[in-house]
């Protein structure tokens, strides 16, 4: 899925906190959660929580959902963003790379926590876990193939993160995370 790429630096500037984006994945992983479920899985109080969460939403990024009772489970509305400085003025150039930095430290995080709790996996799923790097020479037509052919690859599984239902028993939370840098000529 291409999404267009995110220009407006108050949007940008609302991606600026790594907290939000922990709370983007959260949702994404684990479905509707209300603020204080959301508390209880990543350490923070229920007032940030709640307070981090109406602002995804006043910028379209998660919704409020019915639930039982009284509850107000939040959903993620939209899954993939795409940051850009490409052609913005300086102030959106810097809420674009504001949000890029939040994105990564947040994402790098989520890596060295992961790496810590490796031995922890079973044998099966510890096989498969790793990172890898790979330096190569391609023309720019060359690297958007490539990048739009490992973007199929994940879509393929896409459905199963909304509907649940779709999971074949044993399906864990898979993360990818791919990063695309250029040396300069």
């Amino acid at each position: 899925m291409t999404d267009a790429p995110i220009t407006d630096p108050k949007v940008l500037r609302a991606l600026s906190h790594p907290f939000r984006w922990k709370l983007i994945n959260l949702l994404t992983e684990q479905g509707p959660s209300t603020a204080t479920q959301c508390s209880a899985k990543l350490g923070e109080s229920v007032a940030s929580c709640s307070y981090h969460l109406n602002m995804l939403a006043k910028y379209g990024f998660v919704a409020e959902v019915e639930g039982p009772g009284r509850q107000k489970p939040w959903r993620i509305v939209k899954r993939h963003q795409m940051i850009s400085a490409e052609g913005l003025d300086e102030e959106g150039a810097l809420a674009a790379e504001a949000a890029e930095m939040a994105y990564l430290e947040q994402e790098f995080e989520r890596i060295r926590d992961a790496m810590r709790q490796h031995e922890h996996l079973s044998d099966e799923w510890r096989d498969h876990y790793g990172i890898s790097s790979a330096t190569t020479f391609m023309t720019r037509e060359e690297l958007r193939e490539v990048q739009q052919e490992m973007r199929a690859l994940v879509d393929r599984f896409d459905a199963r993160v909304e509907n649940p239902e779709l999971r074949p028993e044993g399906a864990r939370a898979v993360r990818f995370f791919v990063s695309t840098t250029v040396s300069q000529d």
